[in-house]
Formats: C-alpha cells, sequence, structure tokens
C-alpha cells in the first residue's frame, strides 16, 4: 500500500482518537459494496403502498416520492450557500443555476402525471387521499423559507400590515399557503392545515430562526455593491425565480386542471382548498427576488401565461 496513503489514513483516524490498524483490521470483515447496497434498491422499491387497486395509482404515489428527492438535493445546494460565509459569485450563480436545473426537470417531469394517468382512474383513487394535499409538503415549504424573506411569503392581502418587528406568530398565520386551509374571516383551519402545523410547525420555527437571515435573497443583497451587478448573477437569480414561481407551479396547476376541471366543472381539491386561487401565481405573486423584476413585470407576474 502506497506509504503516502497509510500517513494520512493514520492522520484522519488520529484526528478522531482512533487508531487506524483497528480501523485496517474491520475492513477485512467488511462486505464489498454492491450498487444495490449502496443506493439501498429494496428500501426504496418498497416505499410504495397503495391504498387502491388502481394501477395508476402507482404512478401517483412514485412522482411525488421522486419530487420530494428533488427537494431533498435542492435543500442540500441551498445550504451550501446559506452556510458559506465565503460566498463569491461563481459559487452562488452555480449553485443557483443547479438548483433551477431540478425545477426545470420537475417542471418538465409533470406530463408524466398530466398525461400519463388515466383521467377516470385518477377521480377514483383520489377520494382515498382525503383530506391529504400536496400543501403539506414541508419540503417544499423550506424550499420558499430558504429561497426568501419571510414577507415575499406572505398572503398578499395582509403584507402591508407585516414587517421584521412582526412576531413570527403573526407572521406565520398570513402565510400565503394558510390560504389553502384556513377561513380569515373565521380563522377557523382546515384538519388538512391543521395536522400540518401540529407535526411541522415547530421544526419550521426553527428552520426559519436560521434563513431569516440566510436565506438567498438575504445571502444575495449582502454580496459587494460589483458582485450585485454581476450580469450572470442576476440572470441565475432570475431564472430560478420565474422558474420555481411560474414555470414550475404552471405545470402543477395545469395537470391539476386537466384532472379536476371536467365538463366546466371545477371539482374541489382533496385538501378542501380552492386550489384555483391558491396555486395560480396571478393570485398570490410569489416572488423571491423582487427587487430583480421591473415594475411591470411585477404587476403582470403570472398573468401572461
Amino acid at each position: 500500500m502506497d506509504s503516502k496513503i497509510i500517513d494520512q489514513l493514520k492522520e484522519k483516524y488520529e484526528a478522531i482518537g482512533q487508531d487506524v490498524n483497528v480501523q485496517l483490521e474491520g475492513l477485512l470483515n467488511g462486505k464489498p459494496m454492491t450498487y444495490w447496497d449502496y443506493i439501498q434498491t429494496d428500501a426504496l422499491l418498497n416505499l410504495q403502498v397503495q391504498r387502491t387497486t388502481l394501477p395508476d395509482e402507482m404512478v401517483f404515489i412514485m412522482y411525488h416520492q421522486i419530487t420530494e428527492l428533488f427537494f431533498k438535493m435542492i435543500l442540500v445546494e441551498i445550504e451550501q450557500v446559506a452556510k458559506n460565509d465565503t460566498v463569491d459569485v461563481t459559487l452562488f450563480a452555480s449553485k443557483l443555476m443547479r438548483i433551477s436545473r431540478y425545477f426545470d426537470m420537475l417542471t418538465a417531469s409533470f406530463t408524466i402525471m398530466k398525461d400519463g394517468m388515466d383521467v377516470d382512474q385518477y377521480n377514483k383513487f383520489r377520494t382515498t387521499l382525503t383530506p391529504a394535499s400536496g400543501f403539506q409538503s414541508a419540503q417544499y415549504r423550506k424550499i420558499e423559507f430558504a429561497s426568501t424573506e419571510l414577507i415575499n411569503l406572505i398572503d398578499k392581502r395582509y403584507r402591508k400590515t407585516i414587517d421584521r418587528n412582526t412576531s413570527y406568530e403573526h407572521a406565520f398565520e398570513h402565510l400565503y399557503w394558510q390560504a389553502a386551509g384556513k377561513d380569515y374571516e373565521t380563522g377557523k383551519k382546515s384538519y388538512t392545515l391543521t395536522v400540518f402545523e401540529e407535526k411541522y410547525k415547530d421544526e419550521f420555527i426553527k428552520f426559519t430562526e436560521f434563513y431569516n437571515t440566510h436565506n438567498l435573497w438575504t445571502k444575495f443583497k449582502a454580496l459587494p455593491q460589483e458582485h450585485r451587478e454581476n450580469k450572470e448573477l442576476i440572470k441565475a437569480m432570475r431564472h430560478y425565480d420565474y422558474t420555481v414561481n411560474i414555470k414550475w407551479v404552471m405545470a402543477h396547476y395545469n395537470t391539476a386542471n386537466h384532472y379536476l376541471n371536467l365538463g366546466g366543472k371545477t371539482t374541489e381539491a382533496t385538501g378542501g382548498s380552492e386550489w384555483v386561487k391558491y396555486m395560480h401565481p396571478k393570485h398570490q405573486k410569489r416572488i423571491f427576488f423582487p427587487d430583480l423584476w421591473t415594475e411591470e413585470e411585477l404587476q403582470n407576474w403570472g398573468s401572461n401565461i
């Protein structure tokens, strides 16, 4: 064995108080790595549990599981920017374009759902999903929290009443996706929203305590002025914003419309939300990086789709 490698191994294990000889001895009894062990193929392929006997339900389950894996990849990329104190233009733009490519792929892949499931089958198995809803994706909410300042995720009807001095509890109650499960006149929340908050609210609060000052938008604004004016970085920022908040959302919207708008009659979402007003970007105007868009672009956000 190369003596340089042995020295590096000694240095590695001594740094954590371990005997390199014990570690090497352990290799004698270790099994060779295989693809299926590394990827955990058997475990992965046993995660699909149908609630019905309808075969197209499997498409629905697997597609959403794949989407959640992509969300995890996106969060890993964002974290590398958020936790790096010396982010430069090259790294920032590179990570943003990686994230955008993940969302580009998700956007294009929506045809798997839109054109890949029988409408009849979908409208049979979807009733067994009630009251679950796609807005209960905790990872997607984290992507939003990690991308921009909280004010940009507030329901647009209440943004003028909330600022950085507003308590998180109050702001949380007015996040745009609350509209998918809350009657603002009575304050009553749906079961779908209630159980979602019971499971994730504390986790969200802890998550946003860090990302309140480390989200992508705040990190960008903290860069030196010459970097904030870098055309490639601005292009990457705008591409990400448009991809996530218009292209991907509209792909989701059009898929929902394909299955839930039958004969001109809009069917209620499984979570009970008014999905048309909740999902379409022109209604909520979700924009991560508002200062990078012209006033005209902000006003017409999602209207020309």
